[in-house]
């Protein structure tokens, strides 16, 4: 396992796929690094590239509504992503790109031992949770992986685009929320 430093500066230098060709950025993840609760996303967009921050752009900014429901802020919980740059067009990251960069994921997660995560969208639960997950049937579920309670919402670019969904999202939030109480976790 590398240390923080040694961790970002691979990932700054990486060039395991394609994606590194065409990045502007790569987006490493925001947050304390001893959070007790963090939220993967699938991959950076268009903004995210551009600053190298996860979640910044129309999405990132309706998921700091969303956590600030709940108290949480990118203060108190750690954001990041499966992949680290930007797909193009914002297409889902394909097998082999992932496969590329989860084990810088898991490498953040093995520093940060937090006690939930919380994917955000389909691609990440199916990467983290399990390759059948669907984000409509199973979002807001827990389960416990390896020690860390593990559970999904949809993704807020895919609540931007279907906004009623986002009653469905609000009762995701209100799980996590008690799933905090539950753990202790702190924020």
């Amino acid at each position: 396992m590398l240390d923080w430093d040694t961790l970002e500066q691979v990932c700054n230098d990486c060039n395991k796929c394609g994606l590194c060709q065409t990045r502007h950025h790569v987006v490493f993840g925001v947050g304390p690094k001893d959070a007790d609760v963090m939220f993967i996303g699938e991959g950076p967009g268009e903004q995210e590239d551009l600053r190298g921050e996860p979640f910044v752009g129309p999405a990132g900014q309706l998921l700091d509504d969303m956590l600030s429901i709940i108290d949480l802020s990118r203060h108190n919980c750690y954001i990041g992503n499966i992949v680290k740059c930007r797909p193009p067009r914002n297409r889902d990251p394909l097998e082999t790109e992932q496969d590329a960069c989860i084990g810088y994921l898991r490498n953040q997660v093995a520093l940060i031992q937090p006690k939930i995560i919380v994917c955000l969208g389909r691609i990440a639960a199916q990467k983290l949770i399990d390759p059948e997950f669907r984000i409509t049937r199973q979002h807001g579920r827990w389960t416990e992986k390896n020690g860390i309670w593990m559970g999904a919402t949809y993704h807020p670019s895919a609540l931007l685009r279907d906004v009623s969904k986002r009653p469905e999202a609000f009762d995701d939030l209100i799980s996590l929320r008690e799933k905090i109480r539950e753990t202790g976790a702190k924020v």
